[in-house]
């Protein structure tokens, strides 16, 4: 830090993940300068890799949905093109959609994108269900629709525009995808199939808005899903090259501690770790608002606003991770898909609950990489990892002597069900194994009980509402806004971009508000 100059910046990006690069390019591409600071030596936060022995592991993404191909590309491609990246990344199709085990023996579906292929292949594991399943996507196209026109007037919409537009998005609007779903005379099997990215999101279908469901859906089967070859750090690495390339600065081994206000409830400036003053009016916070309203701010400038709205919202799934390096190929080891989602139920609210406690937590979300990209390991070889989330802070229980033997435990009922399941004997090819618990995402990335998915997007703190309080929460702190897996899109990295392209644009706008007053 002491070869860094500290000299006074239009805006300050605290966090180099996902959303919060995205927001420093928006920033930069208006024509103000930008500081990015980071805690680490690398950019990207969960955007990452790591490597053990001959394997490069990738650290959180699954896949990259809303993407689609070249020449129809999806909106985070036409993002990505806008902030000058998407050439400077490798990018691989995923194959299917998902593959669906529940252990109960009910389910074991393979699911294909294509609005067209989906719909089949769900009459052939359902028949009876092809109606539903056409008027729900028909649905979430409305949905989707009725949120881009909102996004084109920033959320100003006009009320007879959209009753004339979108009726039915305005009638599904305060229902869950269950209410919906059960509304379109849905056959039960097929709600069941349809679900099965509910995990993904981290509320149940019971609580989950139809809303925000039904437009993660629409987004994932009509675009495809992709991914970078190089891993989630080729996106990361693309979004710090541009960052430098458009005059912003990047300082890594560089805490943030404060954000230093006036008497008046306005930033000042930025503290680092240190006692380095970086003076700014704006930042852009890409952590938790638990985080800053909590240790960031001075006593003094801490509301009991800002105390009430955080306490009010419920944390979202804790992670847990565990990557393996198989000695032999996917083919050898009889794995077929790219994305696997094994549940005990179907029953997602009763799934829900279960995963409360680390004891009665089996779910896995599990990637083998090598499906998509067969030469991400090297030959002869492939590489999985299998992601779970707790729902509660139960992994706060876990002594710190039992904290080895514990991750031992989970890890290998990870794989004790796997095999089980899909009948692939991996154990005896592991050559490498690396596992990554709730303490390693609170270390690694600051968030409180090691959460991978930011705020709970259930009820009153859904997408929606979300997005229709964003000028309200913007004054809680004038000059602060969020992006990231806490801000106004919630969890994932296409709603992490996003949520980075919203509050570097609007930013911009305060930018040029201040400027027009002077």
């Amino acid at each position: 830090m002491s070869a860094h100059k500290a000299k006074a910046y239009d805006a300050v990006v605290i966090g180099a993940g996902n959303g919060g690069l995205a927001a420093a390019i928006r920033i930069l591409q208006g024509g103000f300068s930008c500081l990015v600071l980071e805690k680490h030596d690398l950019p990207g936060g969960f955007a990452t890799s790591f490597r053990r022995g001959r394997f490069e592991f990738e650290a959180s993404l699954h896949e990259l949905n809303d993407f689609g191909s070249p020449e129809a590309p999806g909106d985070i491609r036409v993002l990505f093109r806008e902030l000058g990246v998407e050439e400077k990344i490798d990018w691989v199709r995923i194959p299917e959609a998902y593959h669906m085990i529940t252990t109960d023996g009910a389910y074991d579906c393979v699911m294909p994108f294509g609005v067209q292929a989906f719909t089949d292949k769900m009459e052939q594991y359902v028949p009876g269900s092809r109606k539903s399943v056409t008027e729900f996507f028909e649905l979430c196209e409305e949905v989707r629709n009725a949120q881009a026109y909102s996004t084109s007037v920033n959320g100003k919409t006009d009320p007879s525009y959209m009753k004339e537009h979108f009726p039915n998005f305005i009638r599904a609007g305060s229902y869950s995808v269950n209410e919906v779903l059960a509304a379109l005379k849905m056959p039960k099997r097929a709600q069941d199939i349809l679900n099965a990215y509910w995990c993904y999101l981290g509320v149940d279908c019971d609580r989950m808005s139809f809303l925000h469901y039904g437009s993660m859906v629409i987004r994932y089967i009509t675009r495809d899903a992709w991914m970078p070859k190089m891993r989630s750090h080729e996106i990361s690495l693309a979004l710090e090259t541009r960052i430098r390339e458009l005059g912003g600065d990047i300082w890594y081994h560089s805490p943030a501690a404060k954000i230093a206000t006036d008497g008046g409830g306005k930033i000042t400036g930025v503290v680092l770790a240190d006692g380095t003053l970086i003076p700014t009016r704006h930042v852009v916070a890409n952590c938790s608002p638990h985080v800053v309203f909590g240790k960031m701010l001075d006593a003094n400038a801490v509301t009991e606003r800002m105390v009430r709205e955080t306490n009010a919202r419920t944390f979202s799934g804790r992670g847990f991770t565990l990557f393996l390096g198989l000695n032999k190929s996917a083919e050898e080891l009889g794995i077929r898909s790219h994305n696997y989602f094994i549940y005990d139920t179907a029953d997602s609210a009763k799934q829900y609950d279960m995963m409360r406690k680390v004891a009665t937590n089996h779910v896995q979300a599990t990637v083998c990489l090598n499906n998509a990209y067969p030469e991400c390991s090297p030959k002869g070889t492939c590489m999985m990892y299998f992601t779970t989330m707790f729902m509660s802070d139960d992994w706060g229980n876990v002594t710190e002597t039992d904290y080895f033997k514990a991750k031992d435990r989970i890890a290998d009922d990870m794989i004790r069900v796997f095999e089980r399941e899909t009948g692939c004997k991996i154990r005896d090819a592991i050559e490498e194994i690396a596992v990554a618990s709730p303490t390693t995402y609170a270390r690694y990335c600051g968030h409180p009980q090691g959460v991978i998915y930011g705020y709970e997007t259930g009820g009153w703190d859904s997408l929606m509402p979300r997005l229709m309080m964003m000028d309200e929460d913007a004054g809680v702190l004038p000059g602060l806004r969020f992006a990231g897996g806490y801000a106004m899109r919630s969890s994932g990295y296409s709603s992490a971009y996003v949520s980075g392209d919203i509050s570097g644009r609007q930013t911009v706008g305060d930018l040029r508000k201040e400027a027009q007053a002077k």
